[in-house]
């Protein structure tokens, strides 16, 4: 077993008994004394305890927020030198790399290789916007006459961050980045399951040289402080990473005070695998996509779609390769899958698996709770293929969250794409074909947000990442959601040699 402590002489001064809030640019408790325990789901163990924000904390970090953008200097800022910041910011998390990874494994109970990649691409995420923001800006427009117009980019202000529990580091970067990059201040509320790492970020914006007030971390409940930002009028903007019932609650309280929303929702992605498909190729993606981070993603490809002329052949290798997957220790390199974040998930997704039963679904690998010997207190579930489905089963319609997939016949390329557009979803999707024409048909007819042809992977720096649908709005990870965080001012100018008279008096 080679474990991350085997790999660092490092000694880890990210991992402590009590994690602050971050407010102004100080660590600070809650104004109640309140706490959050946070867990290990490997094992169910207390990792640590965490200042518990309330609405006092939530309004103290707004302010602060406000202060810092209204009067502060990090909007002021050159952009070449915020841009140096946040290279700074990616240099500081490379250098304590093990170190983030080994917290993130304890916070979510994922793999070791699973953690590293989303470590590594939060890092990459600071890069990549600190090149992108140096070509961000307005432009020259064609106006008649002796007129001129050009465009500005401003930051939009204060921005409230809600983090998702799946992806907590990466999904903060992918919001912070882009966020501070521009110019904007933030309030970001990390899930009460996995705080650490967001506010482990916190403490190394400020590290690298952000202005205080300008990162401030505030992990606490959805519904108090998560409710209080969304409501706020001082904030600007929402951006939100969950479930889509959340997400339209958001929606909803966002509009009392008209404010920014960006929206990353739920996903019931389908997966397309065509009769000429490379199948060992189609297996081995399509593994990844439904079972990558333990099922427990957003674009999760957990509705598979084979054609009938290989299905049996995909099904037989598919199932066989399911049934290999190993358990355990999330430390060891040997290990695929982690644990289910907590215990109240499990439950959900054995709910989803019984209901298909119940159904007259078929179980043709896995189907419970696992038991992972070293590791019986954990929250764990065995990698599920559920067969001989329909799409009026909620174990097809409705997003599960865990590692479980259905697998379904199609016959020819209309059915196939009629199947894939059967949901209120439209984050991801994947197509596995040798038919470079019909990749292209097909995924201009899917309607989602990301297309994968021949490959498994959705989500690099760079490629705009967001939903259809009841997936939500907006694209992040990418150049265009600088645009996200920044008001377009349109500047237009006279320049003619006589006095302009438009009323004729």
């Amino acid at each position: 077993m080679t474990t991350i402590q085997q790999t660092t002489t490092e000694k880890n001064t990210l991992k402590r008994d009590f994690y602050h809030l971050i407010i102004n640019g100080q660590k600070v408790e809650s104004s109640n004394g309140g706490t959050i325990k946070t867990y290990n789901p490997a094992t169910g163990e207390l990792i640590a305890e965490v200042a518990k924000a309330t609405q006092e904390d939530a309004e103290k970090a707004v302010q602060a927020a406000r202060h810092a953008f209204d009067h502060g200097k990090w909007r002021k800022f050159p952009v070449n030198k915020r841009s140096r910041v946040l290279n700074k910011i990616a240099a500081i998390m490379r250098s304590r790399f093990n170190e983030l990874v080994e917290l993130e494994i304890l916070d979510t109970g994922k793999s070791l290789a699973t953690a590293q990649g989303q470590v590594n691409q939060a890092i990459e995420d600071f890069e990549f916007y600190a090149g992108a923001i140096v070509s961000h800006g307005g432009r020259v427009n064609a106006m008649p006459g002796q007129f001129h117009n050009y465009t500005e980019k401003e930051p939009v202000g204060v921005c409230a961050q809600i983090i998702p529990w799946n992806y907590p580091l990466m999904m903060a970067a992918w919001k912070v980045a882009p966020a501070i990059a521009v110019g904007c201040s933030i309030v970001v509320k990390p899930a009460s399951l996995t705080p650490l790492t967001a506010i482990i970020l916190g403490e190394i914006c400020i590290e690298a040289g952000v202005p205080e007030g300008v990162v401030n971390i505030v992990p606490g409940s959805g519904s108090e402080v998560g409710n209080y930002l969304v409501e706020h009028k001082q904030v600007d903007k929402v951006a939100f990473t969950g479930s889509t019932p959340i997400g339209k609650n958001i929606m909803a309280r966002a509009s009392e005070t008209l404010k920014r929303v960006t929206l990353e929702l739920g996903g019931k992605s389908p997966n397309l695998v065509f009769e000429d498909a490379d199948i060992d190729a189609a297996v081995d993606g399509s593994l990844y996509g439904i079972f990558y981070n333990t099922g427990q993603s957003c674009e999760a490809r957990s509705r598979l779609y084979v054609h009938e002329d290989i299905y049996d052949e995909f099904v037989s290798k598919f199932v066989e390769k399911t049934k290999r997957i190993k358990l355990g220790d999330p430390f060891d390199q040997a290990t695929h899958i982690g644990a289910i974040i907590d215990q109240n998930q499990v439950e959900v997704i054995d709910g989803y698996v019984k209901s298909a039963i119940e159904d007259g679904a078929e179980i043709l690998a896995g189907g419970k709770k696992a038991v992972v010997e070293g590791f019986e207190n954990g929250y764990w579930y065995e990698p599920t293929v559920i067969a001989n489905v329909n799409h009026d089963m909620k174990v097809v319609k409705e997003e599960i969250f865990g590692p479980v997939v259905v697998i379904m016949k199609f016959k020819d390329e209309k059915e196939a794409i009629k199947l894939a557009n059967d949901t209120e979803f439209g984050l991801g999707s994947a197509i596995w074909s040798k038919d470079g024409a019909r990749t292209q048909r097909v995924a201009g007819q899917i309607q989602a947000g990301i297309v994968m042809v021949n490959c498994p992977f959705s989500a690099m720096p760079g490629t705009p990442f967001g939903g259809y649908k009841q997936s939500g709005f907006g694209r992040e990870l990418c150049i265009e959601t600088l645009d996200l965080y920044t008001e377009t001012k349109s500047i237009v100018s006279y320049y003619g040699s006589r006095p302009l008279n438009p009323l004729g008096l």
